[in-house]
């Protein structure tokens, strides 16, 4: 866990009273709607569908459990008693007032926590592995290289207005966990021959309206230069990116218009203005940075196979959960244990006041203090002793944080929608309950196996549809909201763009669709083939001809 300095505290702090003058002017008719917009957007605030909307940062996706108790506390006292953990290590407050954001601020300061640049054209919250720190497939631990660059471009004075916004994504295990190959820049960690660290380096990565999978730009870069190569970088993109046009203001259009290796060179011509220079990375500066990490006082335990463990207790709900929401450590006698905020009845990432005070506290008392929000978007006790697994379900089935779904279908990935955002062109969770309702036996779920289904509710893909082995993507059709399907997207090291199937469907039809999908799948894989690997194996055909050639459909669809 990152422990602020006296320079964090002090910057954060100033930033609140900063905003705090900004929004009293705004009030008071002497601050434009306009001239504040840039302003309350850099400090996480949205206009939504129905009012202002905050937006919190989690840094590399970890919290305390005392920081979790202010959130539930926040979301209690300011909004309607929950907040929604997004795809980006972030929690959003949908009903907050503005008057009000100076105070939550203020609070959130007191706590180590802000919404310091969680919006707006400029270098958003830096993302990487929800089990960064104690994943078995670790190469070297990436929340300090993280902290680094969180550190090295909050409030960057050269890279407050960039043409359009830009995210980070930073990896350090054998398997991407942090989607960084759909990242304006990804960064992998690896060790060369030698075992020194270095970064492969992905740009012009993104979904929304021109889904693209990043080009790679270097195959090592040593860790001396992760500021110097990356401030190059933005250079780049801020001095060439488009501002004519939001659209194709990313990043991704600049390195698809150009072309990878152009982009690459161009960027290596300005690194040399940079390289070796102040910002050069020294041993004495990532040593300061991980010491600020406090680390889990681990006992000596012995350790025991999972799946065994799960047949210890005569319970076959338990073994599920362990089956599911259970995974590795590199500590032995330990694991990560995923409380799922995917209960059925509930938005997909919405968590209550109750659910994170509990959450809470199952951290102090089992998992040294510390959370983790997951990509995905669950909570994470990243520290559990493999022999208090059977008391941290107990605890967390009384809570509803206990779906025993991770990875299924059930695990479903959704943005808040037409139900919140003003830029929403369909509402995502209705789509979402449907297909929950439709899939909640768990026998099913468990034959089908591991499934990736995202939902976003407009081309923005909050909800990372592209990347779902199926996602669903809402549309407006003449004033009307229908869902489009595409197939065969996956995250990770091999990183796909689903297809679109081909026209879209009503909404009362998402759940049949979706089913049809399924029994496509179902009665087509292989032996321990998952869906995306029977889609390219079989191409689109089968599937579309189980969701198009089916005349009740057609009589819904041209009714």
């Amino acid at each position: 866990m990152y422990i602020y300095d006296d320079y964090d505290h002090a910057i954060v702090r100033a930033r609140v009273a900063q905003f705090r003058d900004q929004t009293r002017r705004n009030l008071a008719g002497t601050l434009s709607d306009d001239d504040f917009r840039p302003l309350r957007l850099q400090n996480g605030l949205y206009i939504q569908r129905h009012g202002p909307m905050l937006r919190i940062a989690v840094p590399y996706g970890v919290l305390s459990a005392v920081q979790l108790r202010k959130l539930a506390d926040i979301a209690r006292r300011y909004d309607r008693g929950f907040g929604h953990f997004t795809t980006r290590h972030n929690l959003q407050l949908n009903w907050v007032q503005l008057p009000q954001v100076p105070d939550i601020l203020e609070e959130l300061a007191a706590v180590e926590m802000h919404a310091i640049q969680t919006s707006g054209n400029c270098i958003r919250n830096v993302t990487t592995d929800h089990f960064a720190g104690v994943a078995a497939d670790e190469i070297a631990d990436p929340r300090p290289w993280a902290e680094i660059l969180r550190q090295w471009s909050t409030v960057h004075p050269e890279f407050a207005f960039l043409p359009r916004k830009f995210k980070v994504a930073i990896s350090g295990a054998t398997e991407d966990r942090a989607a960084i190959q759909v990242h304006d820049l990804g960064l992998q960690i690896l060790k060369n021959a030698a075992g020194e660290i270095g970064f492969t380096v992905y740009a012009g990565g993104g979904l929304g309206r021109t889904p693209l999978i990043g080009q790679k730009l270097v195959d090592f870069l040593p860790w001396q230069h992760l500021l110097t190569y990356s401030e190059a970088l933005v250079r780049v993109f801020n001095r060439y990116g488009r501002r004519d046009n939001a659209y194709k203001a990313r990043i991704k259009i600049l390195v698809k218009s150009i072309g990878g290796a152009e982009f690459a060179r161009q960027v290596d011509e300005e690194w040399q203005h940079l390289k070796d220079g102040p910002l050069t990375l020294t041993e004495a500066e990532v040593a300061r940075v991980a010491a600020r990490f406090s680390a889990p006082a681990y006992a000596t335990r012995a350790s025991d196979d999972l799946c065994h463990l799960a047949n210890l207790k005569d319970d076959r709900a338990f073994a599920r959960w362990v089956e599911r929401n259970v995974h590795g450590h590199k500590v032995p006698g330990y694991a990560a244990v995923t409380l799922s905020l995917k209960k059925p009845g509930a938005a997909p990432g919405d968590a209550s006041s109750e659910q994170m005070e509990a959450a809470a506290e199952l951290s102090e008392r089992f998992s040294f203090g510390e959370l983790r929000v997951s990509h995905e978007q669950n909570l994470i006790l990243p520290d559990v002793a493999q022999a208090d697994l059977y008391t941290v379900w107990q605890r967390a089935k009384a809570a509803g944080l206990a779906s025993p779904t991770v990875g299924l279908l059930a695990d479903l990935i959704a943005c808040p929608g037409g139900d919140f955002c003003a830029l929403a062109n369909a509402k995502s969770l209705p789509i979402a309950a449907a297909i929950q309702e439709r899939f909640e036996d768990l026998d099913y779920l468990h034959d089908i196996g591991e499934l990736e289904l995202n939902i976003s509710g407009c081309m923005n893909s909050c909800g990372h549809h592209h990347l779902g082995a199926i996602g669903i993507l809402g549309v407006d059709k003449h004033g009307e909201e229908w869902y489009q399907i595409t197939l065969g997207g996956r995250q990770g090291n091999q990183a796909v763009i689903g297809e679109v199937i081909g026209r879209s469907f009503a909404a009362t039809d998402v759940p049949d669709v979706i089913e049809k999908l399924i029994d496509v799948y179902l009665a087509q894989r292989h032996a321990d083939e998952r869906f995306a690997d029977t889609v390219d194996r079989l191409g689109l055909e089968p599937f579309r001809d189980a969701v198009y050639n089916t005349a009740a459909t057609e009589e819904r669809r041209y009714a």
